[in-house]
């Protein structure tokens, strides 16, 4: 993977790598164990059953550090493909990916704390480059209460599905 121009596809991997303007973060305490909360996370196939209309499958890899994971989330007819390069995974506490699609593009972390034996936090924070230039960026403010209660709300979905043992 070592790229000395800045070009191909680490050199993409790189700039992919480096935080956006745009900036999301949501959380939540799951009655779990932090492994438990882990694995269900990285059922990279079944996160379409807690984010809506989305639909994931591991594209290359295992799914562990290295891979490359496509979401398609459709709605009607619009369709938007994020590719994300899983590039460390410290299970059960730390998954970091590189959003390196077309459109979105841009760093995001999952940390899974564990409080005590059956209760572990979660936090998905997400740094976006906004695409359009300074029109993304103006129009970034409107967009983002919409972007972090649909994160909240896909992870609060999420604790309910690992607490009754339906995920992972």
């Amino acid at each position: 993977m070592t790229d000395p121009s800045g070009t191909g596809p680490a050199g993409e991997l790189r700039a992919a790598a480096k935080p956006g303007s745009g900036e999301v973060t949501a959380t939540v305490i799951v009655n779990a164990s932090a492994e438990r909360v882990f694995a269900g996370f990285t059922a990279w196939e079944r996160q379409g059953e807690w984010i809506p209309f989305t639909r994931v499958r591991v594209v290359e890899g295992d799914g562990g550090e290295g891979s490359l994971v496509e979401a398609l989330t459709t709605v009607g007819p619009a369709v938007l493909r994020d590719e994300m390069r899983v590039t460390r995974v410290d299970a059960p506490y730390e998954l970091r990916v590189v959003h390196c699609g077309k459109l979105l593009r841009g760093p995001g972390v999952l940390r899974c704390t564990q409080m005590d034996a059956d209760r572990t936090q979660v936090v998905w924070h997400e740094w976006f480059h906004l695409p359009g230039g300074a029109t993304g960026r103006v129009a970034w403010p409107v967009l983002w209460p919409g972007s972090k209660v649909a994160l909240t709300q896909a992870l609060k979905k999420f604790a309910r599905l690992v607490e009754t043992g339906r995920l992972p």
